[in-house]
């Protein structure tokens, strides 16, 4: 349920850019006009910020990533509006997905256990140095998602962007989920045939 409603705003974000653009509503003596990435962001912004509410009365308690996102788009959103500049919410990914890669990194260098391993850490049981190399290989993707984002809005369209936000994120995100379960799976194999609480060791 989490999953969907961070990728709803999304959806509503592509699907006005494309479907709405041009289009007047009108209720009553109100009226607007789409017009087209600036009514999309807008849109973006406001079910942002629904989606993080909701969320976080579903679990009872704030929804960080969902906060961290609504912060990071309603001021980017905001500037992009006033500005009549798209180049701030196209930032956006970017220093979203840059900002996961410092925290991962961060965990990696100063703390106790990496970020990955204090997520998954409590499912699964793997030596140190397969959740250092599962943590780089996430700090890799938040990097390359990142700096992916910003060479497709400077060399192609708007329009084409728009699409390739829509299809990276979650191609990007199932890439570097498969890459993890194929680095931990030597392990998880292991361990499912010893019957053990820790898996064997293999190869580093």
């Amino acid at each position: 349920m989490k999953q969907l409603l961070e990728f709803i705003p999304v959806v509503l974000f592509i699907g006005v850019y494309f479907l709405l653009d041009g289009e007047t509503v009108s209720v009553g003596a109100w009226f607007h006009t789409f017009d087209g990435i600036y009514s999309a962001t807008a849109v973006l912004m406001m079910s942002t910020t629904v989606c993080w509410i909701i969320a976080s009365v579903m679990q009872r308690k704030n929804d960080r990533r969902l906060m961290w996102m609504t912060l990071l788009i309603v001021p980017m959103g905001a500037a992009t509006l006033i500005l009549k500049n798209p180049i701030f919410i196209q930032w956006k990914p970017t220093v979203f997905n840059w900002g996961l890669a410092i925290v991962v990194l961060g965990f990696q260098l100063l703390g106790k256990q990496t970020l990955i391993e204090r997520i998954m850490g409590s499912q699964i049981t793997l030596p140190r140095a397969i959740w250092v190399r599962i943590n780089m290989l996430w700090f890799a993707n938040f990097t390359i998602v990142g700096a992916a984002n910003l060479y497709v809005a400077f060399n192609y369209s708007e329009a084409f962007w728009m699409l390739y936000k829509l299809y990276s994120g979650l191609g990007f995100t199932v890439l570097a989920s498969v890459l993890t379960i194929v680095v931990a799976f030597p392990y998880l194999k292991a361990d499912e045939l010893d019957g053990n609480s820790r898996p064997a060791e293999g190869p580093q």
